[in-house]
């Protein structure tokens, strides 16, 4: 913007100096003609004598600016070559070995065994917390009774205890420490399974009686033994809390193993990535760097000599108005002189047409009279 501003400028402003037009009258007086050369001559050093020093200026800068455009353009060809020698992408590293071999494509099996996977531990997880929210919400317990929203931070340590469970296995070097991992969490999921199950199991028979039922199973004459081998409310706690214990195992081990799963089939199937190298990124980097350099170079050149022809210009422009305007001069001179020579040889010509308009003289009657006179009188 700043040059294209300076340019504008440069252009409304007008010549200087201006024509010297008093060398030009001076120069056309005398009576040798001088040639036109000497008057583009004069105001030639007119002109650098006002801007000698900004042109050499100018010219010493766009000196400056090929010396570094042809350095940039150096380096710059060397980066192009170094680039050209170096591979943009490279293979990560994927359990310290180069990510270098193609992965299996996926199937149908293996997609909808991978989304069986996700909607199981969705749903555990959703079933698990608010299951476990509602028994602390019925344990009676002052702190989730004033605050309900408590029994469902507590209940969200289930995916938080299942996602360390995962991050456990992640961190284990491949072998057969992960194998022994997941098939231990594999086991604890399932025993917490079957405790679920068999103490549901225990008080089901019991839960699942209606009033009525249990009012015709009462007696007067039931004894110890009778009502020891029923379940009792302190009893039924008991299940409840086995039951809440092994719901939690279940959910956290089971979760994690169902992730791990679904680690196992996306490591099989995926796709072979490529990182940038970062010698390449670098070099590419000081390539634009470069290219943005030589870009401001190119306007700075560009606006110096511009400049320096738009003084060559002015230089051109002012001698040649000179010439002409000293031409002019002499030829309106020639004119009047001519328009001189002509009234002059229309005033002598007059002259002579009087001149000879008038009668000449009768000297020799004159001399006849003149020696008669003198006789007589002698």
């Amino acid at each position: 913007m700043s040059i294209g501003k300076n340019n504008s400028e440069a252009l409304s402003r007008p010549i200087t100096p201006a024509v010297h037009l008093e060398y030009i009258q001076n120069q056309a007086a005398l009576t040798e003609t001088p040639s036109v050369e000497e008057v583009g001559e004069y105001h030639r050093a007119i002109f650098l004598h006002h801007h000698a020093q900004e042109m050499e200026q100018l010219r010493q800068e766009a000196v400056t600016h090929e010396e570094r455009l042809g350095f940039l353009h150096s380096r710059w060809k060397e980066l192009q070559a170094r680039l050209k020698a170096t591979d943009k992408f490279v293979a990560t590293e994927h359990e310290g070995q180069p990510d270098v071999k193609p992965a299996a494509p996926w199937n149908a099996w293996d997609r909808a065994m991978f989304i069986g996977a996700l909607v199981s531990i969705v749903g555990l997880l959703v079933f698990g917390i608010f299951n476990i929210s509602f028994n602390l919400l019925e344990s009676g317990l002052v702190t989730f009774m004033e605050n309900p929203v408590r029994a469902y931070f507590w209940a969200a340590l289930l995916p938080v205890g299942a996602f360390g469970v995962k991050v456990g296995w992640d961190l284990l070097p491949r072998g057969k420490g992960r194998g022994v991992y997941l098939w231990s969490c594999l086991v604890l999921g399932m025993a917490g399974v079957l405790i679920w199950v068999g103490a549901y199991s225990t008080v089901y028979p019991t839960l699942s009686k209606s009033i009525a039922d249990h009012l015709e199973t009462l007696s007067v004459f039931d004894d110890a033994a009778t009502t020891t081998a029923n379940l009792n409310p302190a009893g039924v706690r008991r299940v409840d809390m086995v039951m809440v214990f092994a719901q939690a195992i279940a959910e956290i081990f089971l979760s994690a193993v169902l992730g791990m799963f679904m680690t196992m089939l996306y490591t099989r199937h995926r796709p072979v990535r490529l990182s940038t190298d970062p010698v390449f990124a670098r070099l590419d980097e000081e390539r634009e760097r470069l290219e943005r350099e030589i870009a401001a170079t190119r306007r700075g050149l560009a606006a110096a000599k511009g400049r320096q022809k738009q003084f060559e210009s002015q230089l051109a422009a002012l001698a040649t108005f000179a010439k002409s305007i000293y031409q002019k001069e002499i030829s309106t001179r020639r004119e009047q002189a001519s328009q001189k020579e002509a009234i002059l040889d229309q005033i002598s010509h007059h002259v002579r047409t009087q001149l000879e308009s008038i009668p000449a003289p009768n000297f020799r009657n004159r001399t006849a009279t003149i020696p008669a006179a003198d006789n007589n009188g002698q």
